[in-house]
């Protein structure tokens, strides 16, 4: 049959791939070393620095601290330079007007010392004033009211002296009594302790068949007022 013709062949090219996938894999893996060898390549062509010194770390940039501005203050114009702390001047929030700081070395609060008040001038330390607290038929009980105005502690003696009249007794209010001498005219009594700076201590007395109006009263020599 010389005149039957044959059917021509395919390629097994096609049929080989197709029928061997781990072909195509391969072919995968040798392109991406050759990818990896170029990248290798490209980076160990780039020029170094020079004399092998590493570039120097990245300095710190100083910080600002922004102060607050008060009203009616104008804020601080002075630059703030890196390492140094800015520090207010002035007194610390916690000092008062008026506060004294102890000295180096101590502790505790400062010692504050008072000049002691004086008597007035031309007044006397010590004076007093007389009244009658309470009559009744036949006598009064009067009172030599003691007044210190000096800075200073200070004793005193009440000289009594009236026209007539029988001394009953005599006592101080609310202190260790002292000692009470009786004359003709009158009568004495010296102070068993001594008046405060400032302070006042008031004498009693009862006398009898007399005027609440004596002739005499004074407190250290000093004449009373109130009669």
């Amino acid at each position: 049959m010389s005149g039957m013709r044959r059917a021509p062949r395919l390629s097994n090219g096609p049929v080989a791939i197709v029928s061997s996938p781990w072909i195509v894999v391969g072919a995968g893996v040798v392109v991406m070393v050759v990818l990896l060898f170029v990248a290798l390549g490209a980076y160990r062509g780039r020029s170094p620095v020079p004399g092998g010194a590493s570039l120097p770390p990245a300095l710190p940039l100083p910080s600002v601290v922004a102060a607050s501005s008060a009203p009616g203050l104008a804020s601080s114009s002075a630059p703030v330079r890196p390492g140094l702390s800015v520090q207010a001047s002035g007194l610390p929030p916690s000092a008062t007007a008026g506060s004294v700081s102890p000295p180096a070395g101590r502790t505790g609060a400062p010692t504050v010392t008072r000049s002691p008040s004086r008597a007035p001038q031309g007044q006397p330390p010590v004076s007093g004033r007389y009244r009658v607290v309470q009559s009744f038929d036949g006598g009064f009980i009067g009172e030599v009211l003691i007044i210190n105005s000096s800075a200073q502690s200070r004793g005193w003696t009440v000289w009594l002296e009236f026209s007539g009249g029988r001394l009953v007794t005599a006592w101080v209010e609310g202190v260790p009594q002292g000692t009470l001498r009786q004359t003709d005219g009158g009568f004495s009594y010296v102070s068993g302790v001594d008046v405060q700076p400032g302070g006042s201590v008031s004498l009693r007395f009862h006398l009898e068949q007399t005027s609440g109006t004596p002739r005499e009263c004074t407190v250290d020599g000093v004449r009373c007022s109130g009669f």
